[in-house]
């Protein structure tokens, strides 16, 4: 073996070994927030995750669980580290890509062609492998990448994908002229094939790939061949994404319900018969390619049949449904249901380069195809899909600020970007704007430049670091921030001469490259269409054009190298000064970033889940919110075990047939939930909301009677909308209750011998004149049905008052969720903002005893935004309980508790917030004056640095920042007001008073 091809393989090792180990040493534990607890319980029961499911990904973490041997708690670790795994393999396929790239520059042999005969020198070899270390380090250490290889998700392996089919085509190009070079694109389209079945990213490196394919193939290229490879580039990728994926399964979908329903044969018949056709014609298309003898249509068949076979891992999906598992979003059971899941129809879709402008009004609504279910031996129409439809002179081309469901809480946020005006088309100008400054803008070259240039903090929006930029009048919130990484720009600035070296030296390569980064970074912004409001950062979206970057961070080693060639003659001292130089951009992102991306000893989102499982009573109903609510509860119950017993109902996915209809059924020592309503009443098209039609003679409604009409389908509940309008059930009054029997009640227990008084024999409610949703209905019917047998819980998260239905008298705090009583609290404040009665006795159990908050002391562990609010749901809980005690009398009690609060959840460790004040009553109560005091002073301090900051920058996209600052001031004031602290008052009310009206 060559010299230069061993120390290739071993360098590339080392770098993956280092890798490997960074991400190791900084794992997250355990499941993290958002998709990750989700993912994590799918992989190790091969459960059905949400839409479009990522089937390779699953079966891989199922694979890797085996390890834990039977210790559920170590499941987590290894289905995290597949991630590190991923990503260490990925860093290893990009420094094999960049010494690739960077021995045709070192050799002076530019363009396509096979070079591996060429043996580089000694000091070429170390100039080569220098370009492959800084290059693959440098995106190792990278914010977003290193943000995904610690943690469940599917990034990760996505980003494997990319670096694989990228590595493969490279080494195809070497190897071109080689009879069976072709098996390199067999390979290459098998793994785009599996990456399928983890995220769709991939597919995106195509057109950059066909390009390196027309390089290699054509030794003339010009203007015609390449406009004609970018054609052929966007087909294929079309016929991916929508021929093969969705496309396939649709028409076995179409041959199912035609042989059956016209045909009269059994069911999975026309599936049969439509894979028997799709083998019948691959066959004929392979013996086209024997016959014409057309080595081009036989790789296209071969290329094609392994994407099937790679894409054949989400067979998964519809078997593992069929077993009606617990976690079965959407239920994709059979080939319609299917593809219905693959398409995504749940999310609904975004206008691309056609639609209605954001203030355009709807004009009609049309049939978009029907949606079939089984009944009896056919399948029947469930409902018919619908799709708006609006003038033509209220859509325009490729439409950026544009009309959807969610357009009226929207409008503002555009504003912030765009000066639209209510009612107003907006120009394509303004339209184009908003493309370029908020999608492109900020939704990607800020996120590319934390990654490369630098990130001012973890605040949700924060904006680049530049050099420049120093801490003074920073809030502490920012400056001192664990994710305050100053990169002084070098990895960009090393990334921008690899660019130019690269396209001034192999301008072919430079614009395979170029592509790469334009359509995994800039067409992902055009294909996406963000709309101005998101939950969190989407930085994660775009690592495949930080990834290319770093091919360019590499060669700028060589650009060095080029710049010093005057001052440095001998190669092998060359290549070593400018390596050094070069680590200078990864050693800078790994220093930096250590502290924010080490998650090692962090543990607060299973330990929130175990709490707020524990925060219920046996056998309870506990309505959650969304995503960081319900996928660590799923996490800790299917992986860990815990409290299976709690029925968690998901209120997003209440508006949905098949999660209510999976309630219906046992889950582990959950009993299933009774309702009163029929399926039927469920079904999707059916009582999706509920509008208010106001019946003057009606005051009230009895709950129970409602939902008799509603399960009858009554036509005293029917309205009608305009002629040839769709008719819907309503309901006549906002006001509903629900009778009581207080007798099987007092038998019952479940009433504390304090609250005696509070029990009635009528609890009335309030629901609000909006309509009904599904899920209120839903609600409504397991409140109603229920009859106090099972505990039902609100989780205190769950903060929209609609969800609550009006419910809030009938609360009972009891930990880190609400309780629903047949007790009205006779202290309930419909302004107020403390919901529920405090069960003091059961409050303190879970908070004093019960409760884990393990490494929230701890000030060497990086807690970012996310993980920051169940500590302050914590600290809340604190306060509320402290305060019930010092209402009572006892100050004894209400100082322990606040001593407790104050040790587990420390300033040092999680600063304080907007409840941190609201302790002070209980400390001073307690004889903690200075300590009190000192509390008081800390977070004047911080309040007064982050309002004089936020005001002076008056940026919009920080109004909420400034808000809970703002909130912080009045918690102040009235702490210092209570306690009798005139001088700490004064102070916080001359912080309000510039914003006082």
């Amino acid at each position: 073996m060559r010299l230069y091809s061993r120390l290739n393989n071993v360098a590339g090792w080392v770098v993956f070994g280092l890798s490997l180990l960074v991400y190791l040493l900084t794992l997250e534990p355990t499941a993290s927030f958002w998709d990750c607890g989700e993912f994590i319980a799918c992989s190790y029961k091969l459960l059905v995750p949400h839409p479009p499911g990522a089937p390779t990904f699953l079966l891989l973490g199922r694979l890797v669980s085996l390890l834990s041997f039977g210790d559920v708690t170590k499941v987590a670790v290894l289905v995290n580290g597949l991630s590190a795994l991923s990503s260490a393999f990925t860093i290893l396929f990009l420094f094999w890509s960049i010494t690739l790239l960077a021995k045709k520059l070192v050799l002076r042999r530019p363009g396509l062609h096979d070079d591996r005969g060429l043996e580089p020198t000694l000091g070429q070899t170390l100039l080569i492998l220098g370009a492959g270390a800084v290059g693959a380090l440098s995106f190792a250490f990278s914010d977003s990448f290193w943000f995904n290889a610690e943690e469940a998700e599917v990034y990760a392996m996505s980003a494997l994908g990319t670096a694989t089919v990228v590595w493969l085509m490279l080494k195809w190009e070497n190897r071109a002229d080689e009879a069976d070079s072709d098996k390199w694109l067999v390979l290459l389209a098998y793994v785009i094939g599996l990456s399928i079945g983890v995220h769709l990213l991939n597919l995106l490196a195509i057109p950059a790939l066909g390009f390196l394919y027309y390089f290699r193939r054509q030794p003339t290229p010009n203007w015609a061949g390449g406009i004609a490879t970018l054609v052929i580039s966007f087909v294929l990728v079309g016929a991916i994404l929508v021929g093969i994926i969705p496309g396939l399964p649709t028409l076995a979908g179409n041959f199912e319900v035609f042989f059956i329903n016209t045909l009269g044969l059994p069911f999975n018949s026309g599936i049969v018969l439509f894979m028997l056709l799709l083998v019948g014609l691959i066959w004929l298309g392979f013996r086209q390619s024997f016959v014409r003898r057309s080595q081009l249509l036989n790789t296209f068949m071969l290329c094609f049949v392994f994407i099937l076979i790679g894409y054949s891992s989400y067979l998964i999906v519809p078997i593992r449904s069929s077993y009606h598992p617990t976690i079965n979003e959407n239920d994709p059971e059979d080939v319609l249901s299917f593809v219905s899941y693959l398409k995504r129809e749940q999310y609904g879709s975004r206008p691309l380069f056609y639609g209605p402008h954001v203030f355009a009004q709807p004009i009609d609504q049309i049939d978009a195809g029907p949606r079939y279910v089984r009944q009896g031996d056919k399948y029947v129409v469930a409902e018919q899909k619908q799709e708006l439809v609006y003038r033509a002179e209220d859509k325009m081309l490729l439409p950026r600020i544009y009309a959807d469901a969610s357009t009226a809480q929207r409008v503002p946020y555009y504003q912030n970007w765009v000066d639209i005006r209510e009612g107003v088309k907006p120009t394509m100008g303004q339209n184009l704007s908003f493309l370029f400054r908020y999608q492109m803008g900020h939704m990607f070259w800020r996120y590319f430049l934390w990654n490369y240039a630098g990130r001012e903090s973890d605040v949700q929006q924060a904006g680049t670091l530049w050099p420049t930029e120093t801490r003074q009048g920073l809030p502490e919130r920012v400056a001192e921030s664990k994710a305050r990484n100053q990169f002084f720009a070098i990895p960009l600035i090393l990334g921008l001469l690899g660019l130019f070296y690269q396209a001034r030296r192999d301008s072919k390569n430079a614009l395979i490259v170029g592509l790469l980064f334009v359509f995994t970074g800039l067409a992902i912004v055009v294909y996406l269409n963000q709309p101005p409001i998101e939950p969190r950062e989407r930085d994660y979206t775009f690592t495949g054009a930080t990834y290319a970057f770093a091919i360019w961070i590499g060669l700028g080693v060589l650009a060095l190298a080029d710049l010093l060639g005057k001052v440095i003659k001998a190669d092998t001292a060359r290549a070593g000064v400018v390596t050094l130089l070069g680590l200078l951009a990864p050693g800078l992102l790994l220093a930096q970033g250590w502290d924010d991306h080490d998650r090692s000893g962090r543990y607060n989102s299973v330990d929130s889940a175990r709490n707020l499982l524990n925060s219920c009573a046996p056998n309870a109903i506990l309505f959650t919110n969304g995503d960081n609510d319900t996928f660590p509860l799923w996490y800790a119950q299917e992986v860990e075990g815990v409290r299976t017993d709690v029925r968690i109902a998901v209120l997003p996915y209440m508006n949905t047939d098949w999660h209510i209809d999976q309630m219906r059924q046992r889950s582990y020592q959950s009993a299933p939930v009774a309702f009163s309503l029929e399926s039927s009443r469920y079904a999707q098209g059916t009582n999706d909301y509920l509008p208010y039609a106001e019946n003057p003679s009606v005051g009230e409604v009895n709950l129970k009677d409602f939902l008799r009409l509603v399960q009858e389908d009554s036509d005293l509940l029917k309205v009608s909308y305009g002629e040839g309008g769709p008719t819907l059930l309503s309901f006549p009054s906002p006001t509903f209750y629900l009778p009581v029997d207080t007798a099987a009640v007092l038998q019952s227990g479940i009433v504390p011998k304090e609250r005696r008084g509070h029990l009635v024999s009528k609890m009335t409610f309030n629901v609000s004149k909006r309509a009904l949703e599904k899920k209120s209905l839903a609600i409504l019917d397991i409140l109603a049905t229920n009859n106090w047998k099972r505990p039902i819980y609100f989780a205190t998260s769950v903060a929209l008052s609609q969800d609550h239905l009006g419910l809030e008298p009938y609360f009972q705090l009891e930990g880190l969720a609400w309780r629903v009583l047949p007790l009205r609290n006779p202290d309930y404040n419909p302004r107020g903002n403390d919901d529920g009665y405090v069960a003091k006795e059961i409050l303190y159990h879970n908070l004093m005893q019960r409760f884990a908050y393990r490494g929230l002391n701890n000030p060497s562990i990086y807690y970012d935004e996310t993980n920051l609010m169940f500590p302050a749901s914590y600290r809340d809980k604190f306060v509320r309980l402290a305060n019930a005690y010092l209402a009572a009398g006892d100050t004894a009690t209400a100082k322990q508790v606040a001593d407790k609060c104050l040790s587990v959840l420390p300033d040092a460790a999680i600063p304080y917030d907007y409840y941190s004040p609201a302790l002070v009553p209980a400390l001073v109560a307690g004889g903690e004056v200075k300590r009190a005091q000192q509390l008081m002073d800390v977070l004047l301090d911080h309040t007064q640095r982050a309002l004089a900051y936020y005001t002076s920058h008056a940026n919009p996209l920080m109004e909420r920042e400034l808000n809970q600052h703002m909130g912080t001031a009045q918690q102040l004031y009235l702490a210092a007001q209570r306690v009798g602290d005139a001088q700490r008052a004064e102070r916080a009310y001359q912080l309000l008073v510039p914003y006082l009206r």
